[in-house]
């Protein structure tokens, strides 16, 4: 037995004034009515309505009982309502974990930008190298893969970019801009190092389906991004990275793209997430506002000319 809904049948008895006028409210049938009271009064263990032939009316103990019953609907639907407020209504704490350039250069700016419009949202973010596995102690992990991966989680693709060669302005007011893959040779390389990828060797290509390798020897590598970012941005020399972290720099101009339209490898940026279904409002709203808010930068970053 459904205890809950054999007491909703059981108020709306009371209510109506009898079973028939309970099934038509009720959008249920005569037979399914009386079921309902039957068991209802079976497990209490006393008889609560008195059926006659012209009304149906509380025994004593139905009078008490409903009493009580409708407290519990109320409780219950007051209940309802509270979880309900915490996936519609747009307020409440959005947890993330990002690792840390995608924290510095994606979330960060997107949350101070979110809050403008929604400052009863408040933000937990944790930096960290993250693992594509796990995450339920998040709403969001958000993390930069390659567009094959196909891992047993529940994730949406925020966008799909490739990276990019940029430098600074005083860079190729320096030392000029190469024209093609192989003239990168001739310049200052800033690497990173990473430990699927061959050191010094380049893998370019166009929309049109061109490929080139270049040996290059870089002048500087690092194994940490925001370090080659930062030597980029210092005038360093030529380097590569998703276009969705250079997007900010690419748009105020202290970044210039090089070799335009080739690009290195293809990244999907994901937001996984610990459930499919009942997304907080708040968590759905920041998604989207993201979401949005990367593919214009960096739809605007690569409009940009040098």
């Amino acid at each position: 037995m459904d205890k809950l809904q054999a007491m909703q049948v059981f108020q709306s008895v009371a209510d109506e004034g009898g079973f028939a006028a309970a099934a038509r409210a009720l959008d249920m049938s005569p037979a399914a009515v009386t079921r309902h009271i039957s068991d209802l009064e079976a497990d209490v263990g006393a008889r609560l309505l008195q059926r006659t032939t012209r009304k149906v009316s509380l025994t004593d103990a139905g009078e008490a009982y409903l009493a009580r019953v409708r407290h519990i609907l109320v409780d219950v639907a007051d209940a309802r309502c509270v979880a309900q407020s915490h996936t519609v209504e747009i307020a409440g704490v959005v947890r993330i974990s990002a690792g840390p350039l995608l924290a510095t250069h994606v979330v960060a700016p997107a949350i101070a930008a979110f809050r403008l419009q929604h400052p009863r949202v408040t933000f937990d973010v944790s930096v960290e190298v993250t693992s594509p596995h796990g995450g339920s102690d998040f709403d969001i992990k958000l993390m930069s893969l390659s567009s094959d991966f196909n891992g047993n989680v529940i994730a949406r693709p925020i966008i799909t970019t490739s990276s990019i060669l940029c430098a600074s302005p005083e860079y190729l007011a320096r030392r000029g801009a190469p024209r093609t893959p192989e003239e990168l040779r001739e310049h200052d390389v800033l690497w990173f190092k990473h430990p699927d990828r061959r050191s010094g060797e380049l893998t370019l290509h166009t929309p049109d389906g061109q490929q080139a390798r270049v040996r290059i020897d870089p002048v500087c590598q690092f194994n940490h991004v925001d370090t080659l970012l930062r030597a980029m941005l210092e005038g360093g020399g030529i380097g590569g990275q998703p276009v969705e972290w250079l997007a900010p720099y690419l748009n105020t101009g202290r970044l210039v793209r090089v070799l335009a339209p080739w690009t290195g490898s293809a990244l999907t940026l994901y937001a996984m997430l610990p459930s499919r279904q009942f997304l907080p409002a708040r968590t759905e709203a920041f998604l989207d506002f993201l979401t949005q808010r990367t593919r214009n930068a960096v739809r605007s970053a690569m409009e940009r000319r040098a």
